[in-house]
């Protein structure tokens, strides 16, 4: 067993002198090597004598973006200032004020017939205290103008007295507001035109109540009395010079002529005097960009006019425009040629129209001819 034992010994030491370690795969002798990520391009080489290129970072761009802001705020504006009246307009009364049958051949541009009634509709008798309408049954026509808006040329607004004696279709011969009382708008338009010879384009409407609204809606207007006033069936007590009024005192200044010496005649001045400053103001910077004002001006006005189904916000803002010319000084403004203001008639005292100068101030009217009517301007 000894013996045994000393040759597997001496087997072993044989064996580990001549062990030579296996040859190391391919794989094993190569080292291992860590991922290096993504690899990041090489820029390009500078070119000769150059500086390299810059690396360019996107930025924005104040001026671009304050256009753009301002764009979409233009766009705002614009969508405010043409929804807004479209809007008011379609909550308007409509009242038809054209006469069936034959009318006058059409003049060129366009001709509207501004109607300021006494009509006490929504006022209670307070309200009718408080603006010294009375109360008067009926409706009658205190105010009646022309505003004729030419192809090219200056706009003309003509006041037609009240108390102007005309004949009135079916009714006889009567002062030209009894045809309202008559016959309502469309008897009241039909006397116009066979008065004149021309062809009503538009037909606007305004009570005492709507015509207070308006002026309080953009904030008064200015009047300019050369003299002192105070009358007291329209509550009038005002001082002579400019001074701003509210609708009540400007509406009181419109209708007052008991105190005036020239009757109908310095009241139809007062009545366009007023109507200007009221397109003054509403057409100005003041009201447009001023969002309250211009919102209730619209507002005011939808519920204050009653206009033909035919005239429109577009019409609307195109007398706004010439009436703003107007009062601005780049218009005409005139009264019918007057031959007699104190006539004796069967309707009472009554304005007669000039035989000869009013025919051809209409006539003028008819050929689209505003700058000829400058001679009767003040008459």
């Amino acid at each position: 067993m000894a013996e045994l034992q000393r040759l597997q010994d001496e087997g072993a030491a044989r064996g580990r002198g001549h062990h030579q370690p296996a040859a190391a795969a391919p794989e094993a002798r190569q080292q291992v090597r860590r991922d290096p990520g993504p690899v990041r391009p090489v820029p390009p080489p500078p070119p000769p004598g150059g500086r390299p290129p810059a690396t360019h970072r996107r930025r924005r761009h104040p001026v671009r973006r304050f256009f753009a802001t301002l764009g979409v705020l233009l766009l705002a504006l614009a969508v405010w200032l043409v929804g807004v009246p479209v809007y008011a307009w379609s909550a308007g009364d409509d009242v038809d004020a054209f006469p069936d049958g034959e009318r006058p051949a059409g003049q060129p541009g366009s001709l509207f017939l501004l109607v300021g009634s006494d009509s006490r509709e929504g006022l209670s008798e307070e309200q009718q205290d408080q603006l010294g309408t009375g109360s008067v049954e009926g409706q009658r026509t205190d105010t009646m103008m022309l505003l004729y808006l030419p192809p090219s040329g200056r706009p003309a607004l003509v006041s037609i007295p009240r108390d102007s004696y005309v004949p009135i279709p079916g009714n006889g011969s009567n002062k030209i507001n009894a045809a309202y009382a008559f016959g309502g708008a469309p008897l009241l338009t039909e006397t116009v035109e066979q008065s004149t010879g021309l062809r009503v384009d538009g037909y606007v409407e305004v009570g005492f109540g709507g015509f207070v609204q308006v002026i309080d809606a953009v904030g008064g207007v200015e009047i300019c009395p050369e003299e002192a006033i105070s009358d007291a069936d329209s509550h009038l007590d005002i001082e002579a010079g400019c001074q701003q009024v509210d609708g009540t005192t400007a509406l009181g200044y419109a209708r007052m002529r008991k105190a005036d010496a020239r009757g109908d005649l310095g009241r139809v001045e007062r009545q366009r005097e007023v109507m200007a400053a009221i397109a003054d103001k509403a057409v100005s910077p003041a009201t447009v960009v001023n969002p309250v004002r211009y919102w209730r001006l619209n507002m005011a006005a939808s519920q204050a006019l009653s206009t033909d189904p035919g005239t429109g916000v577009v019409d609307a803002g195109r007398l706004a425009l010439a009436m703003g010319r107007i009062a601005g000084g780049d218009g005409v403004t005139l009264t019918v040629p007057v031959g007699n203001p104190n006539a004796s008639t069967p309707a009472g005292s009554a304005v007669l129209w000039h035989e000869t100068d009013a025919p051809a101030m209409f006539d003028a009217i008819s050929r689209g001819d505003t700058e000829a009517l400058a001679q009767y301007a003040d008459r």
